[in-house]
């Protein structure tokens, strides 16, 4: 759907926004596309080469943006096309020949033809004095010729336009026209127009052998102080909305095909174009402007609001009885709380009357059970939570942070209109266990009482006079004057403590030798400034049966929430920060750090969109010798799930909720960029100056953010398990749903726990259920990841199966269809088509993958980091509900 970003996307999000994409090309021109055209994203990812290129059956990706020192070390050496292996799981079978640019995306200087442009045109009659056919010819072949010089083979592409061009086509063409009939009757250059497709058909044909690339193409710097890594937090904000609402759109297409997909009803189609151009390379990265921004916001909340009434619907359909008459029209009322992230929730703070009790369907979009701490905002002090056969379940009641409260108030009066009803101090958390790809339903009721027996809980607060440690078992937090820190006790030997601190940088405004500031795009740090508590330390620390946790406010624009779970090994870090100050007259750049005695000797590990984690080393590049001008900026890289470092005894990970940049700028230390607020434009073409603000009736201020990222600490190599199956519950959290019932009416009369899945069933947990959904012609399209790399886990890092049978309880599989990843044509027959490069060297051994599916036993194998998606057809059947479906 549109030329997406490459650094600040979900790999979910990609793949869905290019299904979109090829499907209504298919659709509207029947047309199967075989090339990238990356051209002006800021930097590469290895997803990006190896799962939206070789993975979709591309035979070649073309792009214009990368380092200026990278790209003058390929001119010299004519290294400017490559063969491209993004995954080192994947290997030989994930190459793609990928072409760079020998400068930007736009012809050579004096070959433009807008009306305004300052390139001569070709004057062919000799009756006029500035008759220039001869000379104009020459330019043409002596600029053909000096890119001939940079390149192999004696085939270039030279891009007729750029931005804002072709405001009056007529003038090009003209003069394209001419140049390709005069060119070619000079005879020293053939040129015809073209396309991408006829020249890596040309390339193909030379024979050539291709430099061998790995890994990406991140950070991307234009000048030697302009490193675009800024972006890689600009807009935190939004960024968390479309990764929020990429989890529920996944979450609201399983439901959707659950219940059937309706013709006539809601349908999560505007939430996946809303999602889809979102991931722009001008949307998600936060390099848009304000006006767009909210542009994009409101298509998104527009889409929600329909997945939502679908998801409603379609959990009240799944949990009808199969007695009841609802099963056709379903009418339980559910609610739902996006604003939970701020601890608003009108359905869960109502006031329960006598013999009234508000009942939560919590549903799984995850392959496994989970059993996770579930928090929602009450009322009362005085409630107990109890599952469906009515027992209790252990529960904590808590307060609301000062810094919750008050955010709450002016937030959800700037989302709604209104305040909020003053009616919710309290957080009421409960675990919740849940079937995979299923529901399961609690009853929350006021006793009208102050014991609560399972629900006990231990708050403290005041000053800070004295050290506090929280937390059990082998994982402890200290809270001192000096800050937080973070104890694992990997063994009786091991122990490795994390402190934990804030700081911003000053964004600079340029200097006199170089103009260039910081901005939307561009990183450009004026020094950094630790950011101290403002008075005493106050200190709010509540342990309970569940958690402990300690409530922190650093100074009047940033605090946090530290929890630590029972029975868990991580750190959770709730943090708030905003508005940021403005009045000194600098922009700011707000960063928290990890500090360790850990000796990591300059290297760390990022993700690439969420999916393979690459090796860093700091100051270090591996296709050229870096030349440092900014070590801050240009040790900045993108993360979408997490970032690790790690030594002979140890490894730190951290795991966040949305893209974000970081670093590891000193041996032992991770940081991350969580805010950012500017003063001043970085002159790459936004023409605006990077300053959220949240306007209310009494004036504007900067824009506060909230969200969370997670800490753990463990023996080498150990951590992968964590990242990879904590950071899907991450990405696809718990989803609720309330509705209120008179006594046990609804409990009595309704499903109270369901899966899709046939009983017992559970996907492995290297496993992951990408896609559920139901297409327009009843098809449905699966797509199922393995989540580990080659080497990654001693357990998990294998050949996994999954049985689709079990997947779909009392559903029967007539046909199965392995596609290319967007499903726009059949696996084989790509895999047929499909161009086979050669490479310089080795290219390293084929990688084994999954067998083909057999179509009785109906066995899906995965390998390491492979991603499969199959076009399923049903017979008819009776259906999860007792409903009869047609064929599809």
């Amino acid at each position: 759907m549109c030329m997406h970003d490459e650094a600040t996307p979900h790999y979910i999000d990609m793949i869905d926004q290019t299904t979109l994409g090829h499907q209504f090309i298919k659709s509207e021109f029947g047309q199967v596309p075989r090339v990238g055209w990356q051209i002006d994203p800021f930097g590469h990812s290895a997803v990006q080469a190896y799962l939206l290129g070789a993975e979709l059956g591309f035979d070649s990706l073309f792009f214009a943006r990368i380092d200026y020192q990278d790209r003058a070390k390929r001119l010299r050496e004519k290294t400017l096309e490559v063969i491209w292996q993004g995954s080192k799981s994947l290997g030989s079978s994930s190459q793609i020949f990928t072409g760079v640019f020998p400068r930007h995306y736009d012809p050579p200087d004096g070959f433009t033809f807008e009306i305004n442009d300052v390139s001569p045109p070709i004057q062919d009659d000799p009756l006029l004095f500035d008759y220039n056919v001869q000379e104009r010819v020459n330019d043409f072949v002596a600029a053909a010729l000096a890119q001939v010089n940079v390149t192999r083979t004696n085939h270039i592409m030279w891009l007729m336009g750029t931005d804002f061009r072709y405001q009056y086509a007529y003038s090009w063409y003209r003069q394209m026209d001419k140049f390709i009939h005069y060119v070619n009757k000079d005879g020293r250059v053939n040129v015809l127009y073209s396309t991408p497709s006829i020249y890596t058909d040309a390339k193909y044909a030379a024979n050539e052998s291709w430099p061998l690339k790995t890994d990406d193409f991140f950070p991307y710097a234009d000048k030697p102080n302009a490193y675009w890594t800024g972006y890689f937090t600009s807009r935190p904000a939004f960024k968390r909305y479309v990764r929020d609402l990429s989890g529920y759109y996944l979450a609201a297409r399983q439901l959707e095909f659950l219940r059937g997909r309706s013709s006539t009803g809601p349908t999560t189609d505007m939430l996946a174009d809303a999602l889809a151009i979102a991931q722009h390379h001008d949307a998600v990265s936060g390099t848009q402007r304000q006006h767009v921004a909210a542009d994009y916001a409101l298509r998104l909340s527009m889409g929600y609001l329909q997945a939502e009434k679908l998801v409603a619907s379609s959990l009240s359909f799944l949990s009808a009885s199969k007695s009841s008459t609802e099963e056709k029209n379903p009418d339980t009322k559910f609610q739902q709380c996006p604003l939970l992230n701020i601890s608003y929730c009108p359905a869960s703070e109502a006031r329960l009357s006598s013999g009234k009790s508000l009942v939560v369907v919590v549903y799984n979009s995850i392959g496994w059970k989970r059993e996770e701490v579930v928090r929602v905002p009450v009322s009362s002090e005085n409630v107990i939570v109890k599952d469906a056969s009515g027992k209790e379940v252990v529960s904590q009641i808590l307060p609301l942070s000062d810094i919750t409260l008050r955010t709450r108030k002016e937030y959800v009066k700037a989302y709604h209109g209104r305040s909020p009803k003053d009616t919710s101090k309290h957080v009421l958390a409960f675990i919740a266990s849940v079937p995979p790809l299923g529901f399961s339903s609690y009853v929350i009721s006021d006793t009208g009482r102050t014991g609560r027996g399972l629900s006990a809980s231990y708050v403290t607060s005041g000053s800070l006079n004295q050290d506090v440690e929280v937390g059990q078992g082998n994982l402890k937090l200290l809270y001192s004057e000096e800050g937080v820190k973070m104890t694992r006790y990997l063994s009786t030997e091991n122990q490795v403590t994390a402190e934990q601190t804030y700081a911003y940088y000053i964004g600079s405004n340029g200097t006199d030798k170089d103009p260039q500031a910081s901005g939307a795009y561009v990183f450009r740090p004026d020094g950094a400034r630790p950011i101290k508590s403002e008075g005493q330390a106050q200190l709010t620390v509540v342990r309970g049966p569940l958690f402990d946790e300690v409530h922190q406010e650093f100074n009047s624009w940033i605090s946090q929430i530290t929890r630590v779970y029972k029975g868990k090994d991580h750190a959770e870090i709730e943090f708030t920060v905003g508005p940021i100050p403005a009045d000194d007259g600098n922009s700011k750049e707000v960063i928290t750090k990890l500090t360790t005695t850990m000796k990591t000797n300059g290297t760390f590990y990022t993700d690439s969109n969420g999916r393979d984690f690459i090796k860093r080393i700091r100051d270090f590049r591996t296709d050229w010798d870096l030349q440092v001008y900014q070590p801050v900026a240009g040790n900045y890289y993108p993360i979408n799930l997490g970032i690790y470092m790690q030594d002979k005894t140890s490894e730190l990970s951290v795991l966040v909720d949305r893209a974000v940049g970081g670093s590891s700028l000193e041996d032992g230390q991770i940081e991350l960029m969580l805010h950012r607020r500017m003063l001043h434009d970085d002159i790459r073409g936004v023409g605006e100056i990077l300053n959220e603000t949240v306007c209310l009736p009494d004036g504007c201020k900067g824009l506060t953010i909230r969200g969370k990222f997670y800490v753990r600490i463990d023996k080498p190599g150990d951590g992968a398990r964590w990242r990879r199956t904590f950071g899907q519950e991450i990405y696809s959290p718990l989803l609720l749903a309330f509705t209120e019932q008179e006594g046990d009416h609804w409990i009595n009369s309704h499903k109270t726990t369901f899966s899709a899945f046939e009983p017992s069933y559970s996907l492995p947990n290297n496993v992951a259920l990408l896609t559920l959904q139901e297409l327009e012609n009843g098809e449905v399209l699966l797509r199922l990841a393995h989540l580990f790399e080659v080497g990654e886990d001693s357990e998990y890092s294998v050949i996994t199966k999954v049985e689709l049978k079990k997947l779909f309880n009392n559903k029967k599989i007539s046909k199965v269809k392995e596609t290319s990843l967007s499903g726009n044509q059949e696996k084989a027959e790509m895999e047929k088509r499909r161009l086979v490069w050669k490479v310089e060297g080795s290219a390293g051994e084929e990688v084994k993958r999954g067998e083909a599916v057999d179509e009785e036993e109906l066995v899906v194998e995965l390998a390491p980091m492979e991603i499969r998606t199959f076009l399923i057809r049903f017979d008819d059947h009776i259906d999860m509900v007792g409903k009869e479906r047609a064929t599809t």
